[in-house]
Order: structure tokens, then C-alpha cells, then sequence
């Protein structure tokens, strides 16, 4: 049975199960900034810290699929504080680094307790909400995810002009310290546990996931493209076998039949389409304002700042609209400014000043708030309850997976038409007005969600 939570005891819970995950996220955005620090200080190349990014995502894309596992085999407290744990000292290892492997390690150990952390979060608040006061719930959720993208940088900045790069870890060590201490008297073990064992070879398996992803990342950048299609090939067979062993297991490690749901595959489908939407306009806009209106790179960051506190500060909004307006009008919403953003950077792309482009951004990523998270509520709510960790564990790893194939869509699509066009201002529009089409059909597929949100015993 679900442990059911109320009034302050709840207010804590939510409280310190999102101020984890809220450091987490951070965790991913600001390290960017202190790319150049990295290089001097172990003297290697971008090429070799980039892998403080890559390394990190696919360790946390092969731990998402084994969170059901875990919060179906382990009490959620201990989970919690498990995570909150590893999170901890793979800090502070980073912290400590003497040479860059080392700091690499406290990163992969980083990652492991972020990959679990992010689809059992939305599972748990999902799971101790009534269905029909979760879009109100996962709107504030949205909103601490949210805000992550603008206060990453924003913290990391402060920070590294006043300290060296190891201040960015001891932050996060002293937070996520802070939360552990919190947890022991505000986290509750919510969660029904139904004991299983373990099914290793579905865990080999899941490997194709992340290397998928490192195979579009080497394609994205246009190098070892023959080591690239062959990874991307030994990725897909690995996830064609992980496929065909989670649907004939009587206990699967993943449940993938939640996809046989029609209305939870949509949500699927849209979640995913928002998350290109917003990943594209993250890689875009930034090479747009430096190539194209010649802005610095300092300037080209802080362009894209409102756009990630107005998505932030939209996601509360979308979740009471989501409660009383039903799913098809919020997503609705939200694609049609997709589809607006896009539609105006591609026939404005020659003649946008800098203001006009901030604000076209920001258009595109605040359809994001109207999609993303009200798509996960509708979503779970047409699953069995049993199911909903298979659910978002589902659509946590089909969000990465749309991401990082529409990063790789972009960059190809825009460094093949600048080569063969004298312009680049051409070849933005044409990439712009692709993501516009493809907004077009999240738009179809949003008007064919139910008026109403759906619930479900």
C-alpha cells in the first residue's frame, strides 16, 4: 500500500524531495561554464572534458531504466538516501581531484544517483498525488527543472569569478549534505514495494541506450562518423534484443506494454517532440546570436536566460490549466507557440535584432511548459498505478533518445546546407522551418488527446 502524506509532513517531503533533485539538475547545467578551467587545470582538451557531459549522460541514461527495479525492491527513504549518498561522495571526488580520470569517476558517480533520481521523483509525486490534482503538482516540478537551466549558469558564473572550479562542487557537496541530514526526518518510504530479482542480462542489454547516444554525439560533431554508424548500429540491435526480452518476460526489468496505452504513447511521442523543441533552441539560438548578429559569446549565454526563467515560471501555470482544461488544449497551447517560434525565426532569420530573437526563443521554449510536463500527467494518468514508474521511466529515456537525435538532426541539417549555400542566414531559416514543421505535427497529435484528463483507479 501507498503511505499517504498530509499537511506539513507532505509540504516537507515534497519540499526535500525536490531541493534534492533541483541540486541534481544544476549539476548538469552549470559545469559547462567551467569548461575552460578544466582544460588549464589538467590540461587536456575540449575534446577530452566534453566527456564531463557525455560520460555523465550515458551513465544516467543506463541507470533510468533499472529505477522500477529500485523503487520496487527498495524502501524509497533508503533510496532517497542512497542516492543522495553516492551523489555525494562522487562530489566529492570531484572536489578532491588530483588528475582528470579522477574527476571523470566523480562525475560517473554523479550521474548514477541522477539517473535515478529523475524518473523516481516524478514516479513518487505522481503516485502520492490524487489524479486530479496532478497537474497542479507536476507543474511545480516543471518549474524546479526548469529553473535549473537558467540558475546552472547563473551560479556557476558568480562562483567562478570569485573562486577557483572546485567551489561549483563543494556547492553542490554542501547541498546535497544538507538534504541527506533533512531526509532522515522528512522522507517517507511512500512507495509499495513487490520484491523481484534482478534480470542482468536485461541490465547488459539497456546498454544499447547510452551507447546510442554516444553514437548520435560523435555523429553531431562530424567525427569517426564510420566508428559512429557502427556504434549507432550495435546500439539499436542492443536495444531491439532489450525490446524483445522486456515484452517476453513475466516480470520484465522495464515494463514496455504501457506503450500498448494509446493515450500514454501519445504523451510519450509529445514529450519527446517539446524536448527537441527545447534542446534545439538551447544549441541553436547561441550559434545564431554569435554567427549570424555577431554577439559575444558572454552576451550569446545571458540571451537565453529569460527564455529559461519564463519556461520556469510558465510550468505552475500549465499544471492548474492542465487540472481545468484538460490535456488537448494545453498541449494545444504549447505546440501552436512551438510552431509560432520557429515559423517567425525562419522568415525573420535575415532581419532579427537581438531583442526580437530573445524573444522568439523564448517563445519556442515557453510551448515547452504547456507540453512537457502536463504530457507526462496525462500520460500516467492512463496507466494502472503499478505501472507509472514503467511509465516514467519510459518517457524519461524516449526524452533522451528525441533529444539527442534532434541535436544530431540540427547540426547536420545546418552545417550541410552552410556549405552548400553562400548564406547563413539561409541556411538557419531552412533548419528553423523544419523544427517548425515538425511542431506541426506535435500539433496534430496534441488535438487528438482527450478534452478532458483522464483518470483512472
Amino acid at each position: 500500500m501507498t503511505t499517504q502524506l498530509e499537511g506539513k509532513r507532505r509540504t516537507a517531503f515534497v519540499a526535500t524531495l525536490l531541493t534534492g533533485t533541483f541540486s541534481m539538475s544544476i549539476s548538469q547545467s552549470a559545469l559547462s561554464t567551467a569548461y575552460p578551467s578544466f582544460m588549464r587545470a589538467f590540461n587536456v582538451s575540449a575534446d577530452t572534458v566534453a566527456w564531463l557531459t557525455t560520460g555523465f549522460m550515458l551513465m544516467m541514461t543506463l541507470m533510468i531504466p533499472v529505477s522500477p527495479w529500485l523503487l520496487s525492491n527498495v524502501p524509497f527513504k533508503r533510496l532517497f538516501q542512497a542516492v543522495e549518498l553516492i551523489f555525494a561522495v562522487g562530489t566529492a571526488l570531484c572536489v578532491w581531484a588530483p588528475s582528470f580520470p579522477v574527476l571523470l569517476a566523480g562525475r560517473l558517480l554523479e550521474a548514477i544517483g541522477v539517473g535515478v533520481i529523475f524518473p523516481s521523483f516524478q514516479t513518487v509525486l505522481l503516485t502520492i498525488t490524487p489524479q486530479k490534482a496532478r497537474g497542479s503538482v507536476m507543474g511545480t516540478a516543471g518549474l524546479v527543472m526548469g529553473s535549473a537551466l537558467a540558475v546552472g549558469p547563473i551560479i556557476s558564473g558568480v562562483l567562478l569569478t570569485w573562486f577557483s572550479w572546485q567551489a561549483l562542487f563543494v556547492f553542490f557537496l554542501i547541498v546535497a549534505l544538507g538534504v541527506l541530514l533533512v531526509s532522515t526526518g522528512t522522507i517517507s518510504s511512500v512507495m509499495p514495494l513487490a520484491p523481484r530479482g534482478l534480470d542482468w542480462l536485461s541490465v547488459l542489454l539497456s546498454a544499447g541506450l547510452p551507447l546510442t547516444l554516444l553514437a548520435l554525439s560523435m555523429l553531431t560533431k562530424g567525427r569517426e562518423r564510420l566508428g559512429g554508424l557502427v556504434l549507432l548500429l550495435v546500439g539499436v540491435l542492443l536495444i531491439a534484443a532489450f525490446t524483445w526480452r522486456q515484452l517476453h518476460l513475466d516480470k520484465p526489468m522495464l515494463e514496455l506494454r504501457v506503450l500498448r496505452t494509446g493515450m500514454f504513447t501519445k504523451a510519450v511521442l509529445l514529450t519527446g517532440i517539446s524536448y527537441v523543441a527545447l534542446i534545439v533552441t538551447t544549441i541553436l539560438m547561441p550559434l545564431y546570436f554569435q554567427t549570424v548578429l555577431k554577439v559575444s559569446p558572454l552576451v550569446s549565454g545571458l540571451s537565453l536566460v529569460p527564455a529559461a526563467v519564463l519556461l520556469s515560471f510558465l510550468n505552475p501555470l500549465s499544471g492548474r490549466m492542465l487540472d481545468s482544461f484538460g490535456p488537448r488544449r494545453v498541449a494545444a497551447i504549447g505546440m501552436g507557440l512551438i510552431i509560432i517560434g520557429f515559423g517567425l525565426l525562419a522568415s525573420l532569420s535575415g532581419r532579427m535584432s537581438l531583442l526580437l530573437a530573445i524573444v522568439l526563443a523564448a517563445c519556442c521554449e515557453a510551448g515547452n511548459a504547456f507540453v512537457m510536463m502536463p504530457s507526462v500527467t496525462a500520460g500516467a494518468n492512463a496507466l494502472p498505478a503499478k505501472l507509472v514508474p514503467d511509465g516514467t521511466a519510459v518517457t524519461t529515456t524516449a526524452r533522451q533518445l528525441f533529444g539527442s537525435a534532434g541535436v544530431l538532426l540540427a547540426t547536420v541539417l545546418l552545417a550541410s546546407l552552410q556549405l552548400q549555400m553562400s548564406s547563413q542566414t539561409l541556411g538557419f531559416a531552412l533548419t528553423f522551418a523544419l523544427f517548425a514543421l515538425i511542431g506541426i505535427c506535435g500539433l496534430l497529435l496534441a488535438l487528438s488527446l482527450p478534452k478532458k484528463l483522464q483518470t483512472r483507479d
